[in-house]
């Protein structure tokens, strides 16, 4: 049930049609697993707090740097040193106070993800290596609910949503591929339009509306501002989500 100050807070999106007093009281009810507090977290997370989201669970293991402020929006120089997940909890219960946060400041491995995503209804990448968004991506899938990617470079993006049993996964897309971790270039407003397309998909699913971004990559050139979609085809002999996957 929404209370009043709610109904008045979310006038706006409650009008769209479609959404509704209905959709915002399943925005209330989602538990949304935020992994990472960075250049992605940040957009998504503001977003998604804004949006009126019941519940975020966010992990992220690093401390503010000063080198990380001219993209994490959630993080100002006052927090340098501080932990990202209290530096953005705190920012985010000032924000809006009728939404839960929970903050693991803890690194995402192969042997703690599942438990740290726990009962989430779904998983929102804003990581910076492949690695750890291959892990997500399993889990997602071992859990049957839905992931949603997101990823940046100088002043290029991509997103893409993943059903699982249902999409493409992230698997079918890199095939495993492998990436070095290393310091990459990017500008604040690259994350911030590519976090804003992934908390509109999480947004969308949740309420039920529009067509999400399944069996597509969305990719973002801002110097030449074009968007551009490429076809996912689901891999049937996909490691994680295929037939391959389901024999292990």
């Amino acid at each position: 049930m929404l209370s009043n100050d709610e109904l008045q807070r979310y006038d706006r999106q409650i009008m769209i049609n479609g959404f509704g007093e209905a959709g915002q009281e399943k925005l209330k009810k989602a538990k949304v697993f935020l992994a990472g507090a960075g250049g992605l977290g940040s957009p998504i997370a503001i977003y998604l707090a804004a949006a009126g989201i019941g519940s975020m669970r966010i992990a992220d293991h690093d401390k503010v740097e000063l080198s990380n402020l001219n993209r994490q929006v959630l993080h100002w120089e006052e927090n340098i040193g501080r932990s990202k997940v209290e530096s953005a909890a705190e920012k985010l219960h000032k924000f809006n106070t009728g939404i839960m946060i929970e903050t693991i400041g803890e690194t995402i491995t192969e042997a703690n993800v599942s438990k740290l995503v726990g009962d989430s209804d779904l998983i929102v990448d804003a990581m910076d290596n492949l690695p750890t968004r291959y892990l997500l991506n399993k889990t997602a899938v071992e859990k049957g609910i839905p992931f949603f990617h997101g990823a940046v470079y100088g002043f290029e993006g991509r997103a893409m949503t993943v059903l699982p049993g249902k999409t493409a996964c992230l698997n079918c897309l890199y095939h495993g591929a492998s990436v070095p971790k290393e310091k990459f270039p990017v500008i604040g407003v690259t994350p911030a339009v590519i976090g804003c397309i992934q908390a509109t998909e999480v947004i969308k699913y949740i309420v039920g509306l529009g067509e999400l971004l399944t069996d597509r990559l969305l990719t973002y050139d801002a110097l030449q501002m074009k968007f551009n979609e490429f076809k996912i085809s689901r891999d049937p002999d996909c490691e994680v989500c295929g037939d391959k996957g389901k024999k292990r």
